[in-house]
């Protein structure tokens, strides 16, 4: 398909289906266990139905918000993303490009092929960075809270998932991946595992703002459930803002965490993989198309929902 015949998000991921090797796809694609959760992020949509409203003056439809009180034109956004080299050869920095270019913000994964200071090289642009238990210099600091142990991801330990020969973990460069045991699930996936702490609490986010003026958000927030007691979501919310958070992002981590999980949609938050797949298929051009259709497809549905901004939906 040639690229300017691209009409929809989703006719990116056939193209780097073709266009990348099995291992590759495999793991931008899939997701833990029997994937139910994956399916269910899609599906979750599709239950969600707009109310069309009528006669309404659209002359003017502000689509722009604030995060962190950073300006951004949208209210999408790309979330962390790892080893974005595997889909094209400027990986994270095309993806840079593209997000600076659509006026939003980016967020690096701690496990890219490209380093803070690399993406930062890119020019003027929002670049949030996400940590496992790891800290470096970011406009904004997105900790993962819902990993002490990593998702089982069968696509992954049947590929026995390692990163291509010329690639690193730009951010842990001096680490030999030689050194681990590839007879055994993956190796990028004993890796990984290793960075998790299954120790972490509530304590060290305190602590974490004792060593930084950054914001803090905690990547991961899913359910109205907190150790011994039941919230309603906006009260989890309340518990990470009271440790200090400034803000919280609801994820099922692309449901290659916990499957059977719930979609979170339901918890109001988009996901998908839209980012990856047309970085595959047309570099930094294919991000910003699909950046722009998913802003255009916003601004239609506002117009038919009769909603003149952000806060009227």
């Amino acid at each position: 398909m040639k690229m300017d015949m691209i009409t929809n998000v989703t006719e990116y991921e056939a193209i780097a289906k073709e266009n990348l090797p099995k291992m590759v796809y495999d793991f931008y694609a899939s997701g833990a266990e029997d994937q139910w959760t994956l399916k269910e992020n899609r599906n979750a949509f599709s239950r969600i139905l707009f109310r069309l409203r009528i006669l309404v003056d659209l002359s003017k439809i502000d689509l722009t918000t604030t995060v962190l009180g950073f300006k951004i034109s949208m209210p999408i956004m790309i979330a962390p993303t790892a080893k974005q080299k595997m889909a094209h050869p400027e990986g994270e920095l095309d993806t840079a490009r593209a997000a600076s270019a659509a006026g939003t913000i980016m967020t690096l994964s701690s496990t890219a092929t490209s380093s803070v200071e690399e993406v930062a090289s890119t020019g003027p642009g929002i670049h949030f960075f996400n940590f496992i238990t790891q800290c470096y210099i970011a406009m904004a600091i997105a900790l993962t809270v819902d990993s002490p142990v990593l998702g089982r991801r069968e696509a992954d330990i049947k590929n026995r998932f390692t990163l291509p020969p010329n690639m690193v973990f730009k951010n842990f460069e001096r680490l030999d991946l030689g050194k681990l045991d590839k007879t055994r699930d993956s190796v990028v996936t004993t890796y990984v595992a290793g960075l998790f702490d299954r120790s972490l609490n509530w304590k060290d986010i305190k602590w974490l703002l004792t060593i930084t003026s950054l914001p803090i958000l905690l990547k991961g927030v899913l359910t109205v459930e907190d150790t011994n007691s039941i919230y309603y979501a906006n009260n989890v919310a309340r518990v990470a803002i009271q440790a200090g958070a400034a803000e919280i992002i609801v994820s099922n981590q692309g449901a290659r965490q916990l499957d059977y999980a719930p979609a979170t949609i339901m918890a109001l938050e988009e996901i998908g993989r839209p980012v990856m797949f047309s970085l595959a298929a047309d570099g930094e051009a294919g991000v910003r198309k699909v950046l722009q259709m998913l802003v255009d497809e916003l601004e239609v549905t506002m117009a038919l929902s009769g909603c003149h901004s952000l806060k009227e939906i």
